[in-house]
């Protein structure tokens, strides 16, 4: 009896352990659109058949397809076919966001944007500037901005990304570190005062290190729905941000946190 109770257990254990993995590797394919088996196996530190029965359970929740030797995300061609991005939650606190973002930037400035939702939302409230020079890794910000005639749009080469919009790789990293601009409006999948700046996958965090470092000002754009949350990898700690963006459910303590490691921290209300 004591040996069936262990054993119950310990299935009870795994399965507890791979419910977060799964989860992980539900975002990382969320935001790369596909993933190969091997790959994901080294990334979590795991057997290319544990991979394998994640996958399986994800695609029978409906979220991704297999097919041999990975997967790929269900939503990524109707998405990309309509220029829509995945992550459309909390879209008042991102617009609210982008309007305050928008705000600081003048005429005749050179800016870098991230690609993503909340980047987008400062996009869209660009369009009354005048003389801007943008560089941005995100399609959809590029048609946004590149029909403004008195605007230079410049984009990076690279691999696209189907649920972001956006190009990524070794070339995009080149490009951005031959560029300098004023303001890079930075966006990211968690922030936290231990753990840093966080994303879903490796991809792209030598394309942002690059961008920041492109960059005079560096502006975090997040609602406060990412904040003490931690995603996959790290970009590192939060001494690469000079100013935080984000809305009104950031509790005083942690904006008082964050203003202790000398970042400014501007709420859109």
């Amino acid at each position: 009896m004591e040996a069936k109770d262990d054993h119950d257990a310990s299935e009870s254990m795994i399965g507890l352990l791979s419910e977060p993995r799964r989860r992980r590797i539900l975002e990382w394919l969320q935001e790369e659109g596909s993933a190969r088996v091997r790959e994901l196996a080294g990334a979590f530190r795991v057997s290319e058949a544990t991979i394998r029965q994640d996958l399986e359970r994800l695609e029978t929740e409906g979220f991704i397809t297999r097919e041999h030797g990975g997967a790929y995300l269900n939503t990524a061609a109707p998405q990309t076919g309509t220029m829509t991005l995945h992550h459309q939650d909390n879209m008042d606190k991102k617009r609210r966001i982008g309007a305050l973002a928008a705000s600081l930037v003048k005429d005749g400035e050179t800016l870098i944007l991230d690609a993503g939702t909340t980047t987008t939302e400062i996009a869209t409230r660009l369009t009354s500037r005048r003389d801007l020079t943008l560089i941005t890794n995100a399609l959809n910000i590029a048609i946004i901005l590149g029909s403004v005639p008195s605007f230079a749009v410049h984009m990076p080469g690279g691999q696209f990304k189907s649920p972001t919009l956006s190009l990524s790789g070794d070339k995009s990293v080149e490009y951005f570190r031959n560029i300098f601009a004023g303001k890079l409006f930075l966006a990211t999948a968690g922030v936290a005062l231990d753990t840093g700046l966080t994303y879903p996958s490796f991809a792209d965090l030598q394309l942002k290190e690059a961008m920041i470092k492109a960059a005079a000002h560096v502006y975090l754009v997040a609602d406060s729905t990412k904040i003490n949350r931690s995603s996959f990898t790290r970009l590192g700690s939060l001494d690469v941000i000079h100013s935080f963006i984000t809305d009104d459910g950031i509790s005083d303590r942690d904006a008082r946190e964050f203003e202790k490691r000398g970042i400014e921290v501007l709420i859109a209300k």
